[in-house]
C-alpha cells in the first residue's frame, strides 16, 4: 500500500488476524502472562508496551516516514519526553511564536534542570545561523507556527542543523502527515498533539512523537518507559479511529479555510490575515514547497474600533474554546488563552496582540461559518 489515503484507513497493523475484527482491539490490560521465567510473548507490562498503543505507534511512524513512533498521554507529554533527550548545559532554539505550553515547559520546568532556550525567528535563516553556539543541541520549530502561522523552511533549517550536528524537531500538529511530512524535508524528530486533527473529534487528549534514527528511537523508548507518560489503550484506539478519516476531514478543513481566509482578507473589520494558503501570505511559496495545502488554521487581527471581547462572545455556531482541529469550528484568543504563559513583552514583540483572533475552521457548511463570523463582526463594532 503506497497511497496515503489507503494507509490512513488500513494502517501497518490492519485489524485483528485472530478474530477477523476489522479494527485493532482495545487491549485493556496492565500485564501479560509469561509462559516461563525469562520468556514472554513480546509484552510484559503495558507501560513498556501494549498492542493497541503499538498499532498507533507503528501507524504514525509509517505516515511520517520515520523509524519509530511513540504515543503519550498528551502533546505536552510528548514534547517533555523529547526534550529529555538533551541534558543540563544544553540549549534548544525555539521559533519566535510557538505554542505557549512549549515555551512554558522550557521556561518554568526544564530551566530548573539546566536546559536553556533561545527564541529566534526561524523563518529568517540568517537568524537561525547566528543562533548556533556550542551549547545548542536542537531546533524546535512549528511550521506553520502557533498562532501567527509563520512558515519556516524545514529543509533549509534541517540542512543548517545537520552541518552543526544539531537535531531538528518539528511540531507538525497544524499540518498532520496528510499535508506535511517534515522527515522528508530532513527533520530528525516530529511531534504531534494528537488531541487535535489526528483525533479530530475533541474527545481525546494524546501526543505522538516520531524519530528517524535508531539510536534516538532507543533513547526515547527508554524515556517513555522510565517516566511512564504513555497513552492508554482506549485513547490509542480513539486515535487510530481518528486517523482513518484524517484525509477526508483535512480536505474539508482546508477547503473551508481557504474560503474563510478570502472572506476575512476582504473584510473591513480585519487588518491582517495569517494563513499560508493565501497567495498574499509571505510564507505561501515555502509552504507550497513543503506542504500540500495551507491547513485549517487561520489567525487575524481585528481593526481598531472593534471589541475583541464582544466579538468572541457573539458567535453561536463557533465555540470560544481552547484546542483546535476538531470537526467543529473553534475561536481562541491567544494572548489570554493558549499563549498567556508567554510574558506580555515577548507576545507584543512577536505580534500576539489583544486584537489577534485564532480560528480553527471546522467541517461545517462554509456559508454557516462565514455567516456566524459576520454576525460577530457586526456586534463587536464600537459605535
Amino acid at each position: 500500500m503506497s497511497d496515503i489515503n489507503t494507509r490512513l484507513v488500513h494502517g501497518v497493523i490492519d485489524g485483528d488476524s485472530r478474530t477477523g475484527a476489522v479494527n485493532v482491539p482495545i487491549y485493556q490490560t496492565s500485564t501479560y502472562r509469561q509462559p516461563e521465567l525469562g520468556r514472554n510473548t513480546g509484552y510484559e507490562y503495558s507501560r513498556t508496551g501494549n498492542p493497541t498503543r503499538e498499532a498507533l505507534e507503528k501507524q504514525i511512524a509509517d505516515l511520517e516516514g520515520g523509524k519509530a513512533g511513540f504515543a503519550f498521554a498528551s502533546g505536552m507529554a510528548a514534547i517533555d519526553a523529547v526534550l529529555r533527550l538533551y541534558g543540563s548545559g544544553r540549549t534548544v532554539v525555539i521559533s519566535s511564536n510557538v505554542y505557549g505550553g512549549t515555551f512554558r515547559i522550557l521556561d518554568k520546568i526544564f530551566s530548573h534542570f539546566g536546559l536553556g532556550y533561545k527564541i529566534v525567528d526561524t523563518s529568517d535563516l540568517s537568524a537561525v545561523e547566528k543562533s548556533i553556539t556550542p551549547d545548542v543541541s536542537a531546533f524546535l520549530i512549528e511550521s506553520p507556527a502557533n498562532p501567527l502561522m509563520t512558515v519556516t523552511d524545514i529543509s533549509a533549517v534541517s540542512d543548517i542543523a545537520r552541518r552543526h550536528n544539531i537535531h531538528t524537531i518539528v511540531d507538525n500538529t497544524f499540518m498532520t502527515p496528510y499535508l506535511q511530512r517534515p522527515i522528508e524535508s530532513g527533520a530528525d524528530i516530529v511531534v504531534h498533539s494528537a488531541t487535535k486533527y489526528i483525533g479530530g473529534h475533541s474527545d481525546l487528549v494524546a501526543g505522538l512523537a516520531v524519530v528517524n534514527d535508531e539510536e534516538l528511537a532507543e533513547r526515547l523508548h527508554f524515556i517513555q518507559n522510565a517516566t511512564g507518560g504513555i497513552l492508554q489503550p482506549f485513547d490509542s484506539f480513539l486515535a487510530l479511529r481518528g486517523i482513518k478519516t484524517l484525509s477526508v476531514r483535512m480536505d474539508r478543513h482546508v477547503s473551508n479555510a481557504e474560503h474563510v481566509a478570502e472572506y476575512l482578507r476582504k473584510h473591513p473589520a480585519v487588518s491582517k490575515v495569517y494563513y499560508p494558503g493565501l497567495k498574499t501570505d509571505p510564507g505561501y511559496e515555502i509552504n507550497k514547497k513543503q506542504a500540500s495545502a495551507g491547513g485549517g488554521m487561520i489567525s487575524f487581527d481585528l481593526k481598531e474600533g472593534y471589541d475583541h471581547r464582544a466579538f468572541l462572545s457573539s458567535t453561536e455556531l463557533i465555540a470560544l474554546a481552547e484546542s483546535l482541529g476538531g470537526v467543529e469550528s473553534l475561536l481562541c484568543h491567544p494572548s489570554s488563552m493558549t499563549h498567556a504563559s508567554i510574558p506580555a513583552d515577548i507576545r507584543r514583540k512577536v505580534g500576539i496582540t489583544d486584537g489577534l483572533i485564532r480560528l480553527s475552521v471546522g467541517i461545517e457548511d462554509r456559508n454557516d461559518i462565514i455567516a456566524d463570523l459576520e454576525t460577530a463582526f457586526g456586534k463587536s463594532k464600537r459605535v
